[in-house]
């Protein structure tokens, strides 16, 4: 069953959040998952405080999947330019 993580982004260094963007994507479809909604261009409609985020919503076939793209080893390094170009809360969406 489809399941969706919501990763939003408070960008911090540039330079590293537009390094990680060039391989997001590839990461995140090598676990059978894709980009569902969002982007540098999200609109905020209400903020009562938390501050402005970006904020991505993809899709997993499945919570393992969601996991192990979040595990992979071999991702390492593109999550650490994920959290050095911003502060970042990713979030597993359980099926309703």
């Amino acid at each position: 069953m489809t399941h969706y993580v919501v990763i939003q982004t408070i960008p911090q260094d540039a330079e590293a959040l537009a390094a990680y963007r060039e391989g997001a994507l590839a990461a995140v479809q090598k676990h059978g998952g894709d980009r569902f909604a969002g982007g540098p261009g999200t609109q905020t409609l209400e903020d009562t405080g938390a501050g402005t985020t970006e904020v991505i919503i993809a899709s997993f076939p499945s919570a393992e999947a969601a996991q192990t793209w979040m595990d992979d080893p071999a991702l390492a390094e593109l999550h650490a330019l994920r959290r050095k170009g911003a502060k970042t809360t990713i979030v597993l969406l359980p099926p309703i």
